[in-house]
């Protein structure tokens, strides 16, 4: 495993982002793991959240300049502290966030901060994918923009699938014609956990829930 995921996993966990007992995703799946960034809470872990989310930009598609979208609520923050980490190594960035509902006065609108037109290419920056439905619900946002989405970074590849044995994000990508990248994967999780035998139990129930629920391709 890389150092950076590996730092990333051991960050997640200490800053209350990654979980383990019973949840519900969105999709509506009881999952044994949750991830949460809702749970970032202090100014220096928002900036290291950003500073992984950047090294995953770099290593997936370079220097090339985007504009990130943070789709409401926990992708506000998350497209603030990535375009702050890229700007810190050479690559200034544009970013906006949508609001839950239209704002009918002032500026108006559903939208805040840049206003991406004329074609520019949109990554979108989520905490995880389950099933793909938030997703899909961005997109539904975005298609009345003159832009493209290019890209989406998550935290956490929970190899999952979706409406069919494919992953949720293999899914995603194929649908709407963009690559879905992760800092980590549910593996990579796995992979750490095993490294202290206090972790077995977590360990087994992440392996029997993706026998179930796992992406088969």
């Amino acid at each position: 495993m890389e150092g950076y995921k590996r730092e990333f996993i051991q960050f997640l966990e200490s800053a209350g982002v990654l979980k383990f007992g019973d949840f519900t995703a969105k999709s509506g799946r009881k999952i044994p793991y949750f991830i949460n960034a809702g749970d970032i809470k202090t100014g220096d872990q928002i900036s290291k959240l950003g500073e992984f989310y950047a090294k995953a930009y770099f290593e997936k598609i370079g220097n090339k300049k985007t504009v990130l979208y943070g789709p409401a609520y926990k992708g506000i923050p998350i497209a603030v502290s990535v375009a702050v980490a890229l700007s810190k190594e050479g690559l200034d960035v544009p970013f906006f966030f949508n609001r839950k509902e239209e704002k009918d006065h002032g500026e108006g609108g559903v939208f805040v901060g840049f206003k991406p037109t004329n074609g520019e290419e949109i990554v979108i920056v989520e905490d995880v994918i389950t099933a793909g439905t938030a997703i899909r619900e961005s997109m539904e946002i975005l298609s009345g923009l003159n832009a493209k989405v290019a890209a989406t970074f998550v935290m956490v590849d929970r190899k999952e699938k979706g409406k069919t044995e494919k992953s949720a994000m293999a899914e995603v990508g194929e649908e709407f014609g963009f690559p879905v990248y992760s800092v980590v994967d549910v593996y990579d999780i796995i992979e750490y956990l095993e490294e202290d035998e206090k972790n077995r139990e977590n360990v087994d129930r992440i392996k029997k829930y993706l026998e179930v629920n796992g992406a088969k391709a």
